[in-house]
């Protein structure tokens, strides 16, 4: 349930509700907007039974107690009375009136690519430098990406050029490395669902972005970003890159667009748009681009590369890094029009 507090409640009164959710066994999460606190009350069906129980409306600085209806409780819109939540990543901001982009190649290559790489989407004017150490790949044949090695390297690209590092971990064994290096923990579409690696990452505390799932409806994406949110760990970060369905004809899956402002709608969390996993072409990019930035996307990741068809993976989906300002200037006028400014760097 969720409790809404006064704008004349006090400290006091507001840890008085806390203590008393508390007590009955339940957890307790403080939101304070800009002119109201609300508290939500989470726990299983039994402390739901008992919270009803507490008599929470009668304390004092207490204005009314709503029901959250939905199995996410965290990641509700409702948990916040409407207030959307804005990462703050080294500076650069997610959400709200702010647009981030997040760019670099698909994984880690070698050490003069990613610096490379990262100096060009720096210059653009991207938020974050993305690039993976760690590849998940359906053929156990493909390459998996340098491992230790393209932490490194992007240790060394963070340091060069200030861009916070966005990559990808895939097993828990690997969370310290990773978190020497990462400002944003990305988990990929194969493990949303990865229960115990969504959890420790709730508990490290470090920014995520979660992508949906291949097969995955919303409100199975909105509880994997749950599992997070209730070991204690605000920054989450939705990411639609899209889905299965019957076509097949010319793109890689289906950019579910209108999954943007359904997410909005329900939960306060930002919501990324993957362009190039949906479409594995560089063709489709752009307009897939343009229109998530007109849907109302709180950002975009994308891939680029210095010289696409050397790469070692998704080469066709990578914009070229000579055009990669273009693109940004593109996206920045249509997220200009939805309201939203590019974060600054």
């Amino acid at each position: 349930m969720m409790i809404v507090m006064r704008e004349t409640a006090t400290d006091k009164e507001v840890e008085a509700v806390v203590r008393k959710i508390e007590g009955a066994g339940a957890r307790a999460h403080s939101s304070r907007g800009a002119r109201v606190t609300v508290i939500g009350a989470i726990g299983d069906v039994e402390q739901d039974v008992s919270l009803e129980s507490l008599g929470l409306e009668g304390l004092p600085g207490v204005d009314r107690v709503v029901p959250i209806l939905k199995p996410y409780k965290l990641a509700s819109v409702q948990i916040t009375h409407g207030e959307r939540t804005v990462l703050d990543i080294e500076g650069r901001k997610v959400g709200g009136e702010s647009f981030a982009l997040i760019a670099g190649p698909c994984t880690v290559e070698s050490r003069d690519l990613t610096l490379q790489t990262a100096r060009v989407v720096r210059d653009a004017g991207a938020t974050l430098f993305r690039g993976g150490a760690y590849k998940p790949r359906t053929s156990p044949y493909a390459f998996q990406g340098l491992g230790a090695e393209g932490l490194r390297l992007l240790s060394e690209a963070r340091a060069e050029t200030g861009m916070p590092i966005v990559t990808e971990l895939m097993d828990i064994r690997d969370l310290d490395a990773v978190l020497e290096v990462a400002d944003v923990i990305q988990i990929g579409a194969r493990n949303m669902q990865n229960y115990p690696l969504l959890a420790e990452i709730g508990r490290c505390g470090r920014p995520a972005l979660l992508k949906r799932g291949l097969s995955a409806p919303l409100d199975e994406l909105l509880m994997a970003a749950e599992y997070i949110l209730k070991e204690g760990n605000p920054n989450v970060m939705l990411c639609e890159r899209g889905i299965r369905t019957f076509e097949t004809d010319h793109r890689r899956v289906t950019l579910d667009l209108m999954a943007v402002p359904i997410l909005k709608e329900l939960s306060h969390l930002p919501v990324i748009v993957d362009p190039s996993h949906a479409a594995g072409r560089r063709a489709l990019v752009l307009p897939l681009s343009l229109a998530a930035a007109a849907a109302g996307a709180d950002g975009i990741i994308v891939e680029t590369h210095p010289h696409p068809e050397e790469a070692v993976c998704d080469g066709p989906q990578a914009l070229h890094a000579d055009g990669f300002a273009d693109y940004v200037s593109s996206v920045e006028q249509v997220a200009a029009i939805a309201g939203k400014a590019l974060s600054p760097a």
